[in-house]
């Protein structure tokens, strides 16, 4: 049913422009929530994430759907980080851009592999099953999320450590 509900989004998707419902966030409580609601799926493998943000940080943008895409590239860093490790958070303001990352140790993503995680019902580990894995649709609906706040999200990947960065830009 998840994964239905999920095909059907996407589709939706691209069928549509995504309907933006705008309003003033704060990054930092929201960021933190995220984190706070991974932290049953974490701690059986010794995971934890911490969120790392200077000052107060505002954001004009759709909480629900942010946190949507959030939500998905946690949930990737979850399943392929080490154990016991830390999934990093952090967020800050820079040329009138809000930059949001999310950085986790553990296997480094091939460069050829890493050019397509955003595109529909890629899954980079194909021994994972749907039970443990997704459809491969949760980034590919991450970046149309992204991209209808007039943003980017990327990823890069080296010596074992990777890092998505979300770009939100300012008064969009």
């Amino acid at each position: 049913e998840h994964l239905i509900n999920e095909f059907f989004e996407i589709t939706r998707f691209n069928l549509q422009s995504i309907i933006l419902e705008k309003d003033s966030i704060p990054l930092n409580y929201m960021l933190m929530q995220v984190a706070d609601e991974f932290y049953p799926l974490l701690t059986p493998r010794g995971q934890k994430a911490i969120v790392h943000i200077d000052g107060d940080i505002t954001i004009y943008a759709d909480g629900n759907k942010l946190a949507r895409v959030f939500n998905n590239i946690l949930k990737n860093a979850m399943a392929y980080s080490d154990p016991n490790s830390t999934i990093e958070i952090s967020a800050k303001n820079e040329n009138n851009e809000t930059l949001i990352s999310f950085s986790n140790t553990g296997k480094t993503i091939p460069p050829e592999k890493l050019k397509m995680i955003f595109e529909k019902f890629y899954r980079l580990d194909n021994a994972r099953s749907t039970q443990t894995g997704g459809a491969g649709l949760g980034l590919a609906i991450s970046n149309e999320i992204v991209q209808a706040h007039g943003g980017t999200i990327t990823a890069t990947s080296s010596n074992e450590k990777t890092v998505f960065t979300v770009m939100i830009p300012g008064n969009s």
